[in-house]
């Protein structure tokens, strides 16, 4: 199982894991229906660093001819407020002195939560047209090599998250554009947020009110499996 994801595929009730840690969602779904995860995934991932992997990292092509689905967890974080410009946001770790990015980070992350109110979670971090396009751009590439290969793509989370002022008013649409392009291009719908809802909006995951706890991964990781099931052709591991 290839995965692409965002800091929820690696993250826990207590901050981030490796990857390979036998509580995260992928390698729990995987377990149930006796395959193993590869995961390329980083913080703050969204659909067009998911897409920069696959054409840019040299340890995903070594995967490809070995892969029996794909798992495309990434989206979620595209649907978040970003009152600063993407290059802009991201680049304030390249300043220097380090006193200047260090007062420069503290700054936006106090100025966030109240951007984002304020804006009404408007830009966000990427479009949901841009969010669609490379998450099609990864299929398309994909299939060219693998006519074949089941595809699964997650539809975004959700979140009580403070450093968001709340905020979540660009998941709607995202939810809505993802939904049509996937069923339009036969792939799989992971509705996730019906699974995980309760758990993060009820405040039983993560303090950040983004990540979830450990029950929440293995909520995930069961509902993916029986998704999984059909298209890799066994049961799951009940």
């Amino acid at each position: 199982m290839l995965v692409f994801g965002d800091s929820l595929s690696f993250h826990g009730p207590d901050g981030p894991h490796p990857a390979d840690d036998a509580r995260l969602w992928p390698n729990l779904a995987a377990a149930e229906v006796g395959a193993r995860t590869e995961l390329f995934a980083g913080f703050g991932w969204t659909a067009r660093d998911a897409y920069w992997s696959l054409v840019g990292d040299p340890r995903v092509w070594t995967y490809m001819p070995k892969t029996d689905v794909l798992v495309l967890a990434i989206g979620g974080m595209d649907t978040l407020p970003s009152p600063l410009p993407t290059y802009l946001r991201q680049g304030i770790r390249y300043l220097r002195p380090d006193w200047l990015r260090r007062r420069a980070r503290k700054a936006y992350l106090a100025a966030q939560p109240w951007a984002s109110r304020v804006t009404r979670g408007w830009p966000v971090a990427l479009p949901a047209e841009l969010t669609v396009r490379y998450l099609n751009d990864i299929v398309v590439a994909v299939r060219a090599l693998r006519p074949d290969l089941p595809v699964v793509v997650m539809l975004p989370s959700v979140h009580r998250s403070p450093a968001y002022g709340y905020v979540h008013s660009g998941r709607s649409r995202a939810v809505a554009l993802v939904r049509e392009w996937a069923n339009r291009s036969e792939i799989v719908l992971f509705d996730v947020a019906a699974v995980i809802g309760d758990h993060v909006l009820g405040g039983h995951g993560n303090p950040d009110g983004m990540h979830w706890g450990w029950d929440g991964h293995r909520m995930v990781a069961t509902a993916l499996a029986e998704h999984l099931a059909p298209l890799l052709g066994k049961p799951p591991d009940n």
